[in-house]
This record gives structure tokens, C-alpha cells and sequence, in this order.
């Protein structure tokens, strides 16, 4: 192995032992402060949707589609249905979308 290969993943180790490592040396006594527990609470959430946005506009061959698709599941699950429901809707509606829109 080369040594460059050797300092990627000793680099890479590192890096993704540190987030986890960090916060348990820390922070040993419980969060008090309604803000950061807010904060910490919603963080999952957030990175969650930022990583998920973008590949739901691009999932199909054209944006509107996509976005129709993405709207309708957006709406379905804030009314709280199943996973399954929400999903299967979602595809439905994109691939209606997808026939109707003219691109």
C-alpha cells in the first residue's frame, strides 16, 4: 500500500470519530437550556431534508414532475399518514404529473 493510501484513511478514521467522540467528552452533565435542547433536538431533521431535497428533483428525468411528486408527499405526511401510503402517492403523482406535463 502506498503511504498516501495509508493517510486517507487514518484521515478518515479520525474524521468520523471526532462528531462522535466530541459530544460525549463534553457534554457529561444533561443539557439544561431549552435552546440548545431545541437545537439538538431538530438538527437530524434539518441535515435529513437537506440531504433529501435535492435528489427528490432530480429523481425523475424532468424537475416538475419530481417536484409534483415531492409536493404531494410533503402534504400527505405532514397529514400524518403511513410511510407506505405517502410513498406509493408520491410515485403515483409524479408519474401522472410526468404524462400531463408537457416538457
Amino acid at each position: 500500500m502506498s503511504s498516501y493510501l495509508l493517510l486517507t484513511v487514518f484521515v478518515m478514521a479520525v474524521m468520523t470519530y471526532l462528531p462522535r467522540m466530541l459530544p460525549l467528552t463534553f457534554f457529561k452533565k444533561e443539557i439544561h437550556s431549552r435552546f440548545i435542547r431545541s437545537l439538538l433536538y431538530y438538527v437530524p431533521y434539518a441535515v435529513l431534508s437537506a440531504l433529501t431535497f435535492p435528489s427528490i428533483l432530480y429523481a425523475t428525468g424532468h424537475m416538475g414532475s419530481a417536484l409534483v411528486g415531492g409536493l404531494a408527499g410533503i402534504y400527505f405526511a405532514y397529514r400524518q399518514k403511513g410511510l407506505v401510503f405517502v410513498a406509493c402517492v408520491t410515485v403515483i403523482c409524479s408519474f401522472i404529473a410526468h404524462i400531463l406535463i408537457p416538457f
